[in-house]
This record gives structure tokens, C-alpha cells and sequence, in this order.
């Protein structure tokens, strides 16, 4: 199914770096398979590892080596050679939409290593490459939510798995962008499942620091804390993570507050001077495109989903790292399904994150046998008291 999927995009697709990675990814999957029906033994782990160079390594070398990407991974990289020489990513008067930087200022630090090496030694240019460092941010983030959910999440062969697909693949070939955002997303949810208010707080400043379409989060990991920990620790938690995303981005709002504002909100909502390009034919673009009453009509709707699933956290609040992940990614799909201008591309952010929340919580459900007789052994053994030894 994936060999069939990465292989519409050389058809289909206008975009070069998507005709890039279908190909490979296509191969890639179909190697896969074929290791899956030769060795019944090592089939499994040698066809992730197939899929992952098919999908992952060999169209990520080649982009980076051609220069070939999307148009957002030089937006980042622009973003933080801006903030290097003016302390703000944004241009006061940018003069066409590739110059526009609709991320908050946080985006930026995955430019910065580009800013560092744009005029050094030739070789060494690719690797100020956003794409890069945006997949060693997402990498370490879901590595680090599997040891705080004790280290049970996500196998190293589950967690390349995940990696390998589509889901994950596609976007951190071509862009990648949207994986820091998603790998803090998950890992907030982990700390806030383990009872850890403060440090899934300070997960979540750095998710609300990147893109304002994290902020939903913010309801969710509140609401999953007040559950599991109580009121203080997600007033705590929420506290963190307010004072956090301003102290991030107070900089800049204080030196452009009218380009961040203009290209941070109004552009990404269809409002800005220049047009988005994010134009897929969702139900809130088809909205917005019928004229000012069907813009006001699909931000009412988007209104009132929001709503909805505040209220839902209220009702009946997320009992675990499951139905958190669940609420949120329904709100994001909601948000993305309903925002007068979007991506199909846009979905992948929720459905990995309720993906990646049921491999990392089930192998915890099933203790293993031998720890079962353990446990059992320890609890048949008599308690002893006092000065008995």
C-alpha cells in the first residue's frame, strides 16, 4: 500500500522534490516487501531497514546535495540569517510570497545553522540545511518521550517502522518543518502522562514557539494534567508554557510587531497581501474562496469547533497519553479540515500523533510473563515487620 501510494506522486505530483521521493520511496517499499516474503526469520527488521534507506536516506542525500525542497525549508533557513543580523526573522517589507516567514520566531533556530556556514567552506554548506537539523529535532524528541514513558515506548524496530512511513518519510525528505513541532507535541504528552507539569510545560513553550497551530495543545496537556495530577499541576504546567512562548517571542514582537502580526497571522488565514500558497481544496478553502461572507462563515465554523473541543476537555477530560493524543489530533483536524487555507499534507501532524501514542503505550498494557510470576512470587511472600529479618 505505501509502494502504491509514494508511487502516484511521480504521476501526479507538480512539485520536483515529491517526484524525487516517490520514486525512491516506491522502490524502497517494494524492496521491502519483497525481504518480508523472502526471510520469514529477518524479514521484518530487514525490510524497515530497506524502507527506511528507500524512503528516508536516499531522497534526503540527494534533495540536500541537489538543493532540491519546498519552498518553506528556505523560508527557515532565511528566517535565521535574518534573526543573526536584525534579531527578528521577519522582513519589514517583503516583496514576494517566498519572502513572507508565516512561522513564529522559534522556527528560526533551524535556520541557524545555516546562517553560521552560508559563507563558509563549500562541503560544509549542506549541513546548515533545515531539513537536517529539523529531523534531529523530531529524532531526539520521540527518543526522549520513550524514556519518559520508562523506556517501554516505541522498540528501536517499531520506532524505524514509523519512521520509514509515509507519514514521516514524505515530510522529512522534502520539508520537515512541521516534525520539531510534532515531536514536541508528543513528547509534552509524555511528560504531562508521567506527571511532570514543569517540564512538559517547557515542551510545550518550544512547540508554541514554532507555529501558532500548536497553542491547542495547550487545552489538552492542561486538561490531561488536571486528571492525572490535579488543578495545581496544570495551572503550573499551562503557567510554563504561557511565560515561555512570550518570553520567545517577545523579541520579536517588540522590533516588528506589524510584519509579525501580518505574516505570522493574516497570511496563513488567506488575509495577508500576498496569496498562501497552501491551497488545497479543504472544506474551509472551498469556504473562503466563495468571497468574504464564506471567509467569515469558515472562521465561525473553525470558532466553534475549537469550542466544541474545549468543552469536550472539560466534560470528560483524557484519562492517559491515548485519548490526549486522540483530542488533540481531533482539534488539529478540526483546525486544518476548517482554516480558510491549508494542506492535505497538513493531516500527517495528527494522524502521527495518535500513531505514535498507541506504539509507545502498548507494549506497558501486557507485562511480559516473566514479570507477571514475579510480581506474583513477591506478593505470596510474607511481609515482615518489626525487628523480623
Amino acid at each position: 500500500m505505501a509502494a502504491v501510494w509514494a508511487a502516484a506522486f511521480p504521476v501526479v505530483s507538480s512539485l520536483g522534490p515529491h517526484r524525487v521521493w516517490g520514486a525512491s520511496a516506491c522502490v524502497g517499499y517494494l524492496c521491502a516487501a519483497v525481504a518480508v516474503l523472502s526471510w520469514r526469520s529477518l524479514g521484518r527488521a530487514v525490510s524497515v531497514w530497506i524502507a527506511g534507506i528507500g524512503a528516508v536516506l536516499v531522497p534526503l542525500v540527494v534533495l540536500v546535495l541537489t538543493g532540491g525542497a519546498q519552498s518553506e525549508v528556505g523560508v527557515v533557513e532565511r528566517a535565521g540569517l535574518l534573526t543573526v543580523r536584525q534579531g527578528t526573522p521577519y522582513l519589514a517589507d517583503p516583496q514576494a510570497v517566498v519572502e513572507v516567514t508565516p512561522y513564529l520566531p522559534g522556527m528560526a533556530l533551524f535556520g541557524l545553522p545555516g546562517a553560521v556556514v552560508a559563507d563558509g567552506w563549500e562541503p560544509l554548506r549542506y549541513l546548515g540545511d533545515a531539513r537536517l537539523w529539523c529531523a534531529a529535532a523530531f529524532l531526539c524528541c520521540l527518543w526522549a518521550a520513550g524514556r519518559v514513558l520508562g523506556g517501554r515506548g516505541t522498540g528501536q524496530l517499531v520506532g524505524a517502522a514509523l519512521i520509514a512511513s509515509p507519514v514521516v518519510a514524505l515530510p522529512l525528505a522534502v520539508s520537515g518543518v512541521d516534525l520539531p513541532l510534532t515531536g514536541l507535541l508528543c513528547l509534552a504528552l509524555a511528560l504531562a502522562a508521567r506527571h511532570r507539569p514543569v517540564a512538559a510545560g517547557l515542551a510545550l513553550a518550544l512547540a508554541c514557539s514554532l507555529k501558532w497551530t500548536a497553542w491547542p495543545a495547550l487545552a489538552v496537556v492542561a486538561a490531561l494534567l488536571a486528571h492525572r495530577a490535579g488543578f495545581g499541576a496544570a495551572l503550573r504546567g499551562t503557567g510554563v508554557a504561557v511565560a515561555g512562548t512570550v518570553l520567545a517571542v517577545l523579541p520579536s514582537a517588540l522590533l516588528a510587531p506589524g510584519p509579525l502580526v501580518e505574516q505570522v497571522f493574516a497570511f496563513p488565514t488567506g488575509r495577508g497581501e500576498w496569496e498562501t500558497p497552501a491551497a488545497s481544496p479543504l472544506p474551509g478553502w472551498l469556504l473562503a474562496d466563495l468571497g468574504p461572507f464564506g471567509w467569515y462563515a469558515a472562521m465561525t465554523l473553525l470558532a466553534a469547533g475549537g469550542v466544541a473541543v474545549a468543552v469536550s476537555l472539560w466534560v470528560r477530560p483524557p484519562a492517559g497519553l491515548v485519548p490526549a493524543a486522540d483530542r488533540l489530533a481531533v482539534g488539529l483536524c478540526t483546525a486544518f479540515l476548517l482554516a480558510p487555507a491549508g494542506r492535505f499534507g497538513y493531516l500527517a501532524l495528527p494522524v502521527l500523533l495518535s500513531v505514535w501514542a498507541r506504539l509507545a503505550e502498548a507494549p506497558s498494557r501486557v507485562a511480559p510473563a516473566r514479570s507477571r510470576v514475579v510480581a506474583a512470587g513477591s506478593a505470596a511472600r510474607p511481609v515482615l515487620v518489626g525487628g523480623d529479618r
